[in-house]
């Protein structure tokens, strides 16, 4: 997967990547364009990071980080997914 080998990785095997990086990352999986990332969106995101229950995984992402509760996370909405990409993701999101 051509996306995995562009990242670094820390010390303890998580990539690592700043907020303005992980949205870049995130929306090549926006299927429809529309600059949000939605539960299916999500899904394959984490799908395709090597991880178990992506559905039970995105549904929760997407609810931990939808601040105002449209069932999307847009722009505004993606440093909440910090901790979601720390556990679910093996990403660490830097400031």
């Amino acid at each position: 997967m051509a996306f995995i080998e562009e990242l670094g990785l820390t010390s303890d095997g998580k990539r690592e990547m700043s907020v303005e990086e992980f949205k870049r990352w995130l929306k090549r999986f926006d299927s429809n364009g529309d600059g949000r990332i939605g539960r299916s969106e999500m899904k394959e995101a984490v799908r395709l990071s090597g991880g178990f229950f992506a559905s039970w995984k995105s549904k929760r992402g997407v609810k931990s980080a939808d601040s105002n509760h449209n069932g999307l996370v847009d722009d505004t909405e993606f440093r909440n997914l910090a901790n979601f990409a720390d556990k679910y993701l093996n990403i660490t999101i830097t400031s």
